[in-house]
């Protein structure tokens, strides 16, 4: 890992604390099961950035980073389902659940075979979630336009995440050759996050 690696997973923590410090704002003022698991897939990504920033991309070979950096997609896809479709939230809450413990099982107990079937699945319908509901909640109004942002945030990780699984699996996903996607990383997670920040704080302004 390089210098600016680090300075930019540096940078991609902040801002994932002041993310974290405006949605613990809004709780306090109106509580919401949404802001609960959006403060935690923030709180995530900001421990994963500061591990991968002490240890180095190494860090991504233990099976325990892919079961607890899975939160971040799936409390966060979760958190925008209690936002904007209440209705979904039981059923899609169980999901999330199930997902987590799938991840778990296969990860931590070495089953490369389930793996390439259960990571693209759970990490498949959550990125689908982060891209798709808020790009609905702003055609419907429900939303101001730059809550759209969260929706390119949910493309740009999706791809990181592809192309890390693959990798984890002992293949490459399209041009996504190792070297490749560690030169990309830090620059795709700061991106990902200026994209998720900026979509939430428009919306939690407009109310």
């Amino acid at each position: 890992m390089t210098l600016v690696d680090r300075v930019l997973l540096l940078i991609t923590g902040l801002v994932a604390l002041y993310l974290i410090w405006r949605l613990y704002t809004a709780h306090q003022k109106s509580p919401k099961t949404a802001y609960l698991l959006y403060i935690l897939s923030f709180a995530v990504l900001f421990i994963a950035g500061v591990l991968l920033i002490i240890f180095g991309y190494g860090l991504l070979e233990s099976p325990w980073v892919a079961v607890v950096t899975s939160l971040i997609p799936l409390a966060l896809a979760t958190g925008l389902v209690y936002d904007l479709k209440p209705e979904w939230a039981k059923g899609y809450s169980i999901y999330a659940v199930i997902g987590l413990l799938l991840v778990a099982v296969v990860y931590l107990g070495g089953i490369q075979q389930l793996a390439k079937i259960v990571m693209p699945i759970v990490h498949g319908i959550a990125g689908l979630t982060i891209v798709l509901l808020p790009l609905w909640a702003v055609k419907e109004g429900l939303a101001p336009g730059g809550f759209v942002l969260v929706s390119v945030g949910g493309v740009l990780i999706g791809l990181g995440g592809i192309a890390l699984t693959f990798l984890k699996l002992g293949k490459q996903f399209l041009f996504f050759s190792q070297d490749f996607v560690f030169a990309i990383l830090a620059p795709l997670l700061l991106l990902m996050t200026l994209a998720y920040a900026w979509g939430i704080v428009k919306k939690l302004l407009a109310g």
